[in-house]
C-alpha cells in the first residue's frame, strides 16, 4: 500500500527516511539569519596581559643622553659579593676562583694564577643540624665559604638570652673581616640550622700565600689601610665635623670626596617587527582598524617583557643588582611577619614591596596561623594588599626556582629620597608612547607592510640601601 505524497512526498513502497530535524521549523533559522546580521564583536583579548605594577609606580627619569650616571660619595667599605662553586659528585665540589674577587678582601684583584692556587686549598666540611661552627670570642682561624644550607648568627643577649642576629645562606661567607686585624675573634656564634656544606680555608694558609706572592700581600695591605680610613656608618669616606665644643677651638677641615668611577646606565631596550599584508590593512578595517590592534597587542607583549627585564635583567634588574648587604634569608622558610618587619626595617620611606602571588599567598597564611590581619591600601583607586602601611604588589614577573623558593622586594623609589628609578627618553622619533616608537619599514615584493617597534628603558639604584630582598621565600603550602 501506497503511503500518500502529501506525508512523504514519494509514492514508493520503500520506508521513508527520517527526516532532518530542521524540516519541521516554520521560519527563518537563527544559523541562516546570522549570515545577514551584523555580529557585535569584541577586540582581540590577550590572556598575557598583568597589573604590571612595578611599571605603574617607579618614578620615570627622562634620559636625554640614551645614558644615566649615578655619582656617589667615594665608598671606602667595599660590599660583599657571593662566591659560586662547581660540583662533581657529592664528594667533589670546587671554589670557582674567579669568584674570589667577591670576597670584600679580594675585589679587583687580578692575579688567577694566585685566585686559582687559592681556591684549590678550600676544604669541604659537612655540618649537621644544630652544630655550632664557632662560638662569639673564639680566635678566628678559619674563613668560611657556605656551598649549601642555612646558618644562624646569634649572640647572648643582657639578660643571657640567645639572640638571633642574622642567616647566612649559599654564597655567603664568614672570617673575612679578620684581614689586617693582629688579633681577630669571632663577633658572634653560627649554629647550622639545616644539614650543610661548608668549604673552610685556614688562615695560616693565607699567611702563606701573602708570604709567597708579593702581589696578594700588596692587595691585602691596601684593603687593610683602606678599611682604618675614617667612614661613616655607611662606609663613605668621612667628612671631620665637631659638635657641642665650646669657646673658640680650631675646627675641623674637609671635604667631601666623590666617586671617580660612578655607574652609568645605558638604555637597554626590546624590539619586534610587526608584519601585515596589504591587503587586512586595505580591506579589513571595519569595525576595527586591523593594524592598530596589531599594534596595540605587540606593545602590551612588549611592555610585559619591559617589566621582566626590570625584575631579571643581569646587568640592571633589580633581582640582579640589590646589594648583597640589603639581602636576608627567611629564618624559617615560609615568608613571616618578622621576616617583613626585619626586610621593612633596613631603609627608610620604603615605598613598596613586590612579590610572587604565590609568594603573597604564603605571607598571608603565617598572618592566618597568627591571628594577624594585614592592612589595605588604596592605589589608583585599587585595593591591595599592604603591610605595616607598604602596598604589597603581586609581580609574576619575579621567579620561582625548582625548588619552590622565590623573593621578595622592598623598595624606595624616586630621585628626591635617593631611591629607584626607572629611565627612559621620550621625544624620540615617531614616538607612540613614551619611550617607544613605531617606525614604517617599508612594504616588501610580497606586499607585506613591516613596522619596526621599539621600547626603550632602564633602571637605577641610586644608593645601595634603596632595594632590599628577602631570599629563600618558601611558596609552597606545608603539610601541617
Amino acid at each position: 500500500m501506497s503511503v500518500p505524497d502529501s506525508v512523504t512526498g514519494s509514492t514508493s513502497d520503500e520506508p521513508a527516511l527520517a527526516a532532518p530535524a530542521d524540516s519541521a521549523l516554520t521560519s527563518l533559522s537563527t544559523q541562516a539569519a546570522r549570515q545577514l546580521a551584523t555580529t557585535t564583536k569584541s577586540e582581540p583579548q590577550m590572556q598575557a596581559i598583568t597589573s604590571r605594577w612595578l611599571l605603574k609606580t617607579l618614578p620615570w627619569v627622562d634620559v636625554k643622553g640614551g645614558a644615566y650616571r649615578v655619582n656617589r660619595r667615594l665608598q671606602l667599605r667595599v660590599g660583599r659579593g657571593r662566591v659560586q662553586f662547581e660540583q662533581n659528585g657529592a664528594d667533589d665540589i670546587r671554589v670557582i676562583p674567579q669568584t674570589l674577587t667577591e670576597l670584600p678582601a679580594l675585589r679587583g684583584y687580578s692575579d688567577t694564577e694566585v685566585l686559582k692556587e687559592l681556591a684549590g686549598r678550600f676544604r669541604v666540611r659537612e655540618v649537621r643540624a644544630g652544630q655550632v661552627l664557632f662560638e662569639a670570642g673564639q680566635p678566628t682561624t678559619e674563613a668560611y665559604l657556605v656551598v649549601h644550607g642555612r646558618f644562624a648568627r646569634y649572640t647572648v643577649g643582657k639578660y643571657g638570652e640567645e639572640e638571633v642576629i642574622g642567616v647566612v645562606t649559599d654564597g655567603d661567607q664568614m672570617g673575612d673581616e679578620a684581614i689586617g686585624r693582629p688579633d681577630p675573634r669571632w663577633l658572634s656564634s653560627v649554629r647550622a640550622e639545616t644539614a650543610g656544606v661548608v668549604m673552610a680555608l685556614p688562615w695560616d694558609v693565607v699567611r702563606e700565600f701573602t708570604d709567597r706572592a708579593p702581589s696578594l700581600a700588596a692587595h691585602l695591605s691596601a684593603y687593610a689601610e683602606r678599611q682604618q680610613r675614617p667612614m661613616n656608618r655607611k662606609g663613605e669616606a668621612e667628612v671631620p665635623v665637631r659638635a657641642g665644643h665650646v669657646g673658640e677651638p680650631t675646627l675641623s677641615s674637609g671635604f667631601v670626596d666623590y666617586d671617580l668611577a660612578p655607574r652609568e646606565y645605558e638604555l637597554s631596550l626590546t624590539q619586534t617587527v610587526l608584519r601585515v599584508h596589504s591587503r587586512v590593512a586595505d580591506l579589513y578595517n571595519d569595525p576595527m582598524d586591523q593594524t592598530q590592534q596589531q599594534l596595540r597587542l605587540t606593545v602590551e607583549e612588549i611592555r610585559e617583557r619591559q617589566e621582566w627585564e626590570l625584575v631579571n635583567n643581569r646587568e640592571f634588574g633589580l633581582l640582579h643588582n640589590a646589594d648583597y648587604g640589603h639581602r636576608i634569608s627567611t629564618y624559617t622558610g615560609p615568608p613571616t611577619p618578622d621576616d617583613m618587619d626585619e626586610l621593612l626595617s633596613m631603609r627608610r620611606k620604603t615605598r613598596l614591596f613586590l612579590a610572587h602571588p604565590k609568594a603573597i599567598a604564603a605571607f598571608f597564611r603565617q598572618c592566618n596561623k597568627r591571628g594577624l590581619v594585614p592592612g589595605t591600601a588604596t592605589v589608583d583607586g585599587h585595593e591591595v594588599p599592604a603591610w605595616r602601611g607598604v602596598p604589597i604588589y603581586p609581580c609574576g614577573k619575579i621567579p620561582i626556582s625548582d625548588t619552590q623558593t622565590s623573593s621578595i622586594l622592598a623598595l624606595r623609589t624616586g630621585e628626591a629620597d635617593q631611591g629607584v628609578v626607572g629611565l627612559h627618553q621620550t621625544g624620540i622619533p615617531e614616538e607612540y608612547q613614551p619611550g617607544l616608537n613605531v617606525r614604517f619599514m617599508g612594504i616588501d615584493p610580497a606586499a607585506v607592510i613591516s613596522y619596526l617597534v621599539t621600547a626603550y628603558y632602564s633602571l637605577a639604584i641610586l644608593v645601595p640601601d634603596a632595594v632590599g630582598v628577602l631570599e629563600n621565600v618558601q611558596t609552597g603550602r606545608s603539610a601541617d
